[in-house]
């Protein structure tokens, strides 16, 4: 058999077969078209959509520190490393079934030398025999598409495990965000604690001189040194949570973030994430990594389906060979004699014991599977956005009134303390006022924590900045 007929041949047998995977359609109705309504998404209302998938981290880090702590998040994260090793591995195994649509096509060339006896049997005579030839071994015509079905199911597997390394990505980010605010709160807080501390120690100290002089009363004395122990017991609180807050953001990063990386406080970070209109639409929702992940799931499930029918008809086989041979090497190509063999073969499954229906069975019962889990995903998007939206919708104004409640708790304080050192009130309005401004300063902290945190997830569960091409990702590491 000629190359040349090899090269015609081939593609037609490729080109004949059918698909037997069922028609794809992707499943609809698990969530509302509409995004929530109600008093905490009011302020929304009318928001035009942003493009989050488009916009890159680094258009939405701003604060220059953190923006170095992403980098290296995304250089050196494990997580990442992990994701994108799948993606690798995905790839090749798809590449892998891939090959077995086409033949295997092998090329050899032997000679052999010999003395023999003639036919007379008292001498002997020399021989040659040499001859090159080509072959392909045990090629699988395609016929009903099991194979085709099966390299779609791989591919699809493998896009599934691309999106798996996007929406990590994405975690790895959002994550290293989350610990470094955490680290700037905390650093707020126990910044609180010693201011408190040392103000308490200072009263404790007033109290007892005025026991002293019959002015306070061992109440007093106990009531201020009982705020003073408490302030002491934050501060050593919050020394543990800063040093395990650096511990976490060390983890995530993949090694040791240097101290002129971290935040001073909360209240230093400024604008350190861009704040994105809020609009929403239900596109993005389904253009999120996770729900794409979890569609080609589905769709490689579905091809599944496709394999598995096509176990219930023949399987056809061709192994073939050709090519020429001569006694004398310097004639091999030029007076040769052609050589060939050609061996089909036909496989009819006429009794595997049921297996062929049972893994029938089982495809569609994995394809019911995916089909739940890409309507969970949606449903899990939906609500995530949802959350995220209740909260940039009410941030705003919550941060405004604890601002305003730490300035009236200021005054409140500085006044109680004020009638207390006077003598016109007792300890016990200056210790309350203490507590409470105490207590309006943490919640400070917290909601301005909140309102950066509310930035970053809704960059995160709107998939922000995953339509990066495989060599992008790749290229992270």
């Amino acid at each position: 058999m000629s190359a040349k007929l090899l090269m015609v041949l081939i593609p037609a047998l490729l080109s004949g077969c059918v698909s037997l995977d069922p028609h794809y359609e992707r499943p609809q109705g698990a969530v509302s078209n509409q995004m929530p309504s109600g008093d905490a998404y009011r302020s929304l209302q009318g928001t035009q959509a942003s493009n989050y998938r488009d916009l890159i981290w680094q258009d939405y880090v701003l604060d220059a520190k953190l923006r170095q702590v992403v980098a290296m998040a995304l250089d050196s994260s494990r997580d990442l490393r992990e994701a994108v090793a799948s993606v690798k591995s995905a790839h090749a195994q798809y590449g892998e079934e891939r090959a077995n649509l086409f033949p295997t096509l092998s090329a050899g060339v032997s000679g052999t030398r010999s003395r023999e006896l003639t036919g007379e049997g008292n001498q002997t005579a020399i021989s040659n025999s040499y001859s090159a030839e080509g072959s392909v071994s045990s090629f699988e015509l395609d016929l009903f598409g099991k194979n085709q079905s099966l390299t779609r199911e791989q591919y699809e597997t493998y896009l599934g495990t691309l999106q798996g390394a996007r929406s990590t990505r994405l975690t790895v980010l959002y994550n290293t965000v989350d610990y470094w605010l955490q680290l700037a709160a905390d650093r707020s807080n126990l910044a609180i604690a010693k201011e408190t501390a040392e103000s308490a120690r200072q009263s404790w100290q007033v109290t007892r001189k005025q026991m002293e002089n019959g002015i306070a009363s061992m109440v007093d004395v106990s009531s201020a040194e009982t705020t003073y122990q408490s302030a002491q017991a934050d501060v050593a609180s919050y020394t543990t949570l800063v040093a395990q807050d650096k511990n976490a953001l060390d983890l995530v990063v993949g090694r040791s973030v240097p101290d002129n990386l971290l935040p001073d406080s909360i209240e230093s970070i400024g604008n350190a994430l861009r704040e994105v209109p809020a609009g929403v639409s239900s596109d993005a929702l389904l253009n999120r990594p996770d729900v794409l992940q979890a569609e080609h799931n589905l769709k490689s499930a579905n091809a599944s389906i496709g394999a598995a029918r096509a176990n219930f008809f023949p399987s056809i086989t061709l192994t073939g060979s050709g090519g020429v041979g001569s006694a004398d090497l310097s004639t091999l190509f030029k007076n040769g004699a052609g050589i060939w063999s050609f061996a089909p073969g036909i496989s009819l499954p006429i009794f595997q014991g049921g297996y062929n229906v049972s893994y029938l069975k089982y495809t569609k019962a994995q394809k019911e599977y995916y089909v739940a889990a890409y309507e969970k995903a949606v449903q899990t998007a939906f609500q995530e956005v949802a959350d995220a939206l209740a909260r940039r919708g009410t941030i705003n104004d919550q941060l405004s009134s604890q601002q305003s409640n730490v300035a009236a708790s200021q005054t409140y304080y500085h006044l109680a303390d004020l009638r207390y050192r006077n003598g016109v009130d007792t300890y016990l309005n200056a210790l309350t006022a203490q507590r409470t401004l105490y207590s309006a300063r943490t919640s400070l902290v917290s909601t301005q924590q909140a309102y950066y945190l509310n930035l970053i997830t809704f960059y995160k569960v709107m998939g922000g900045g995953t339509a990066l091409k495989e060599s992008e990702i790749m290229s992270t590491q």
